[in-house]
């Protein structure tokens, strides 16, 4: 999926050992679309040059402030002209003192100065160096002017110390970048999701699951923090690592997840019930292993586990509800009854023998217009393609749904 397609975007680099990173970022965002112009420092070429950003990017790299190449020798407005962001990666801490107090002395700060494009900067310096006061209040005085800035992490240093200033990962910034251009549809809500299987124990050794593997979830959950709203992501037992920016829960049951979607589900604006929770759970746990013997297995017996979906509708003041319907047969029969029971505003249905652990879906939604074929795509696409659809109904409840 190319999510950069059609993007320009200048990469500014100045002098820290993280520039070797920016190198990796550039031909990921060259891999998903991105048009990109490099701007160097005179710090930033003696960590790397300009022929490796040049061999990289495939277009002529930017150090010196009166470049002839540039036909007015403008290249400050000429390359922020057009762009569709400006993303410093390493930001020193000196070129965010510079930015932060308006100077501009060189290439790179004057392009930030004259920008007419959003301006992103992901920190990279010692630990020491990002507590400094002052670059807090840097910091602070850069985020109060609209810039973005993304991270820094914590780790271990190229300075053999640990701590916070670490730059993020190449793949960490390119989610970013990818998530700033997505609509925010969502911007300032709450959303608390549920995603994966739950695991039900029989026994020490032996569990009741299913085949979910999280990825809708997980997928739901990235689109909603892209499109600006604060996720906490209730998860059963699954190989994903979490979204960046999304808090994750992590439950094991039935009753687990109930619980855990109790305690968070106040203030929650959006509810978006994906996990495959077990229908039926052991009345009676074995606490050691059920030994096999001749003839049939030894008997169990079931109760029904909590509706959570329901549980959630049925709150005073409940939040918008979203549900979904894995089926394998007769789809709009089976999601529009289970839409009725459980007595929410939109429910999303798929095919489980074609959804189930693999990247695409093709979604259908259920709501009191009707039905509403979504294409097959990627989750990822569809997830984003619902998530719009959520904003849609919540900014317009009257309105007429649709996707």
């Amino acid at each position: 999926m190319q999510e950069l397609h059609g993007k320009r975007i200048v990469v500014g680099m100045t002098g820290g050992i993280a520039a070797y990173k920016t190198a990796e970022l550039v031909r990921r965002m060259q891999d998903h679309g991105a048009t990109i112009d490099v701007v160097m420092t005179e710090a930033a070429t003696h960590f790397i040059t300009p022929v490796t950003m040049q061999a990289l990017s495939g277009r002529p790299v930017y150090v010196d402030q009166w470049d002839a190449r540039v036909p007015n020798n403008m290249a400050h407005i000429t390359l922020s002209r057009g762009a569709d962001a400006i993303l410093i990666v390493p930001a020193s801490t000196d070129f965010m003192a510079r930015v932060a107090h308006g100077l501009a002395d060189d290439l790179l700060t004057t392009l930030c100065v004259a920008r007419a494009c959003p301006l992103l900067m992901a920190p990279a310096m010692n630990r020491e160096m990002w507590a400094n006061p002052a670059t807090q209040r840097n910091a602070a005085q850069l985020r109060a002017d609209g810039i973005t800035l993304l991270g820094p992490a914590e780790g271990d240093q190229a300075c053999g110390e640990v701590g916070s200033g670490r730059m993020l990962e190449p793949h960490e910034i390119l989610d970013e970048l990818v998530a700033h251009f997505q609509p925010k549809v969502l911007a300032g809500k709450r959303v608390l999701i549920t995603a994966g299987p739950t695991s039900e124990p029989i026994d020490p050794v032996r569990v009741l699951t299913n085949l979910s593997s999280g990825k809708m979830g997980y997928a739901i959950a990235r689109a909603a923090r892209e499109a600006g709203a604060q996720v906490a992501l209730v998860s059963g037992p699954t190989a994903l690592a979490a979204p960046r920016g999304v808090r994750r829960i992590d439950v094991t049951t039935a009753r687990d997840m109930l619980a855990a979607v109790n305690a968070e589900v106040a203030g929650a604006e959006i509810f978006v019930a994906v996990a495959a929770v077990a229908d039926w759970r052991v009345k009676e746990t074995s606490s050691s292993k059920l030994k096999k013997s001749a003839g049939a297995p030894a008997g169990l017996e079931f109760v029904q586990n909590p509706d959570i979906l329901a549980t959630v509708a049925a709150l005073p003041g409940a939040p918008y509800c979203v549900g979904f319907a894995a089926e394998t047969e007769d789809l709009s029969r089976h999601a529009a009854a289970k839409r009725a029971r459980k007595g929410i505003p939109l429910l999303v249905g798929n095919l489980a023998q074609e959804a189930l652990g693999a990247d695409d879906t093709a979604l259908v939604l259920y709501d009191d217009a009707g039905e509403h074929p979504l294409p097959r795509e990627s989750k990822l696409a569809a997830a984003r393609r619902l998530v719009a659809a959520i904003g849609q109904r919540m900014a317009s409840p009257a309105a007429k749904p649709g996707p």
